[in-house]
């Protein structure tokens, strides 16, 4: 049973008001914050949610004076000057409380992130084309597992050139890039990438010399009958938890100094990026992973008194990630595909044969689109 709100009572001489649940929690709100967000039909658009006013239409004495619960179960104030009742849904309120303990430690992820390593096994997440293809409800179930494990299967993809882009542009928007608006991993002489050849490739992050990185990326097999090229996943903010639980002070280096990466493969491209290893917000939180030993530049954003040390821990979180307890491997057959959240999981692949036909096509898209998607199939059954 959602709990409802039981009280609201004005404090700090009008500066906030606080609400009670039947629950027993309780959270405080600025006056100011409850008008530049308030709901009524003068601040948001009826028809988009957009708001019509600014912040310097709101009053910077702005002030409650009266605060209680609707019989309907709203929170209703009134706040000076104009002196307006502005309603506020209780379970609204409560889903944006600010007022709570934050998060202090470096380092920290998002509630709705499970990480895993090879403990994963083999019942990896995977859905059904001929389903996802006409069912609001099994898309939904193909993006839920990249919201919360940063990949997911799909099998039965038509094994045709493009059908990569069709399953993207089920959820979202194929973002071309110099490799074009899908791309063929194949090998091919005097390749543009090393990805264009039948070498294995460490794991990595795609793309981290882009700025903005693609978030997301799909790969989908036409054809395979080569030895080997087996697919390898690897979650890097799991890697990320152990490296922090070792060795803090190599978290540190990684996540507080910038790296370069560099792309100069094709004619006409330069493309050059400056960020951390592993990307935090300004609160601590792990938002981010970039690691691509291909396209790693010379750092020359640490220190020389700290560059052994972030040696140290490149090295380190190598090692990591080269575990084969942090694995979940696995061999795509024609008409599978799989797709990984690009900004946390980093994928390799192992050596193959000459002999025999590996044919993958890939595409980039991004997580707004995948993130949206899945919140409004959500809000329909909701």
């Amino acid at each position: 049973m959602t709990p409802s709100a039981e009280a609201a009572s004005v404090i700090l001489n009008g500066r906030a008001v606080r609400v009670a649940w039947s629950d027993g929690f309780s959270a405080r709100y600025h006056a100011v914050w409850l008008r530049y967000n308030a709901l009524d039909e003068a601040t948001r658009s009826a028809s988009n949610g957009q708001r019509l006013i600014s912040l310097l239409d709101v009053p910077s004495k702005t002030a409650a004076t009266a605060a209680a619960i609707s019989p309907e179960g709203e929170v209703s104030i009134t706040l000076a000057p104009d002196m307006r009742a502005f309603r506020f849904p209780a379970e609204w309120l409560r889903a944006r409380a600010y007022d709570q303990a934050r998060e202090a430690e470096r380092g920290w992820f998002d509630p709705a992130i499970t990480t895993w390593d090879a403990g994963f096994g083999a019942d990896l997440p995977r859905s059904d084309w001929r389903a996802v293809s006409t069912s609001p409800a099994a898309l939904a179930a193909w993006l839920v597992p990249v919201r919360a494990y940063g990949f997911s299967l799909l099998e039965n993809v038509p094994k045709e050139p493009g059908a990569v882009c069709t399953a993207a542009e089920r959820f979202g928007f194929v973002r071309e890039t110099n490799y074009g608006r899908l791309f063929d991993v194949r090998a091919q002489v005097n390749p543009s990438n090393l990805a264009f050849t039948n070498l294995g490739l460490e794991a990595h992050s795609d793309n981290p010399y882009r700025d903005p990185v693609p978030t997301l990326q799909l790969l989908c097999c036409l054809e395979n009958s080569v030895e080997g090229g087996d697919s390898r996943l690897v979650d890097g903010f799991r890697a990320v938890e152990r490296l922090k639980s070792e060795n803090l002070a190599h978290f540190d280096l990684l996540s507080g100094y910038c790296t370069r990466f560099e792309y100069a493969g094709s004619p006409g491209v330069r493309l050059r990026s400056r960020r951390p290893v592993i990307e935090l917000a300004p609160d601590g939180q792990v938002i981010a992973v970039r690691w691509n030993n291909r396209s790693a530049a010379a750092p020359v954003d640490v220190p020389f008194d700290e560059m052994e040390g972030y040696y140290a821990a490149s090295r380190r979180f190598t090692e990591i990630i080269e575990d084969p307890a942090m694995w979940v491997t696995f061999k795509l057959a024609p008409g599978e595909l799989f797709m990984v959240d690009n900004t946390r999981v980093l994928h390799a692949r192992e050596a193959y044969s000459g002999e025999g036909s590996r044919w993958l096509q890939g595409c980039y898209a991004d997580k707004d689109g995948l993130l949206s998607t899945l919140a409004a199939i959500e809000d329909q059954v909701a």
